[in-house]
């Protein structure tokens, strides 16, 4: 006789995109069985393997498969595949179902459904395995509905999701980490901006230790201070020194020549040449005496 194990070879199964829709018709055509037929049929498949009543179960759950895996569209997944292990679960169910206990297919099905199609989200919802423990599973499945906004848990909101859940406070912090990230690719395609190129993996794990993401951290920080520094310098000249020293050093094409300054400010062009010593001179002590601040700042807690 025929044996419920061989029931995923004779199942409609969505198969692609295009035909997920008729998928979802043809299940919700199926009829739904009356307490007394669905446990007839179980004692069928309990007492003498019969696979036809196994079929039946399954066939006339079909449409709850179809819901439960509805609500995990949110991970970015297909809902062909969502569905196609759910129905493994609902399988499993099938096949272990007591019509003695007195509880519907439908309620004690649920369980192995969903427990299926979590682990098929977090098998497949990234590279790197986000939740191992029970606690992380938790919190996976829970956290964002849990949250009331966009932005980042505040401690208020931690303790109250860690007393819900009954996680630890660090674990929901943790949850909410892994789940703001994302996978990065070892080696950036030609689609990704010049930022993600730079700070692909393929570089920083070379043997070259300019490469290393420190030394890129340290040289847009550098820049930073610089510019920083540059402002502050500028901020202490009178408006004529100011615009002296940006007409002459700072504009990147068309400089402006002592001449052209000396005919704007009616002056000599020696007098141009004397502000624009005096400014440079002004600005140098600015910019060391803010470079010296920053050195003596307190290098931030590891």
């Amino acid at each position: 006789m025929q044996t419920a194990m061989a029931l995923p070879m004779t199942l409609p199964a969505p198969l692609s995109a295009g035909s997920i829709e008729a998928y979802i018709q043809a299940a919700n055509r199926v009829p739904m069985l009356t307490p007394e037929k669905e446990r007839a049929l179980a004692l069928r498949l309990r007492e003498h393997d019969d696979l036809d009543a196994a079929r039946e179960l399954v066939l006339s759950h079909l449409r709850l498969v179809v819901s439960v895996a509805r609500g995990y569209l949110g991970y970015g997944l297909a809902h062909a595949d969502l569905i196609q292990e759910g129905n493994i679960g609902l399988m499993k169910a099938v096949k272990r179902f007591d019509p003695a206990r007195n509880v519907r297919l439908v309620s004690f099905a649920i369980h192995w459904i969903k427990a299926e199609i979590h682990e098929y989200i977090l098998r497949n919802w990234r590279l790197v395995k986000v939740a191992t423990t029970k606690a992380q599973r938790k919190l996976f499945f829970n956290l964002r509905s849990m949250k009331r906004g966009l932005a980042p848990l505040s401690g208020e909101e931690v303790g109250r999701i860690a007393a819900e859940l009954k996680v630890k406070p660090e674990e929901v912090t943790e949850m909410e980490t892994r789940l703001g990230g994302r996978d990065l690719a070892f080696e950036a395609d030609d689609s990704d901006d010049s930022e993600e190129k730079a700070y692909a993996p393929v570089h920083y794990l070379s043997a070259d230790p300019e490469a290393e993401p420190s030394r890129f951290l340290e040289t847009e920080e550098n820049e930073r201070l610089k510019t920083a520094g540059l402002q502050q310098a500028l901020a202490a000249l009178d408006p004529r020194s100011r615009r002296i020293v940006e007409t002459r050093w700072l504009k990147e094409k068309d400089a402006a020549t002592l001449h052209d300054l000396a005919a704007e400010f009616k002056v000599s062009a020696e007098r141009i040449r004397q502000l624009e010593a005096k400014a440079l001179e002004k600005m140098k002590k600015v910019m060391q005496q803010s470079a010296g601040a920053q050195r003596a700042l307190p290098a931030p807690a590891a």
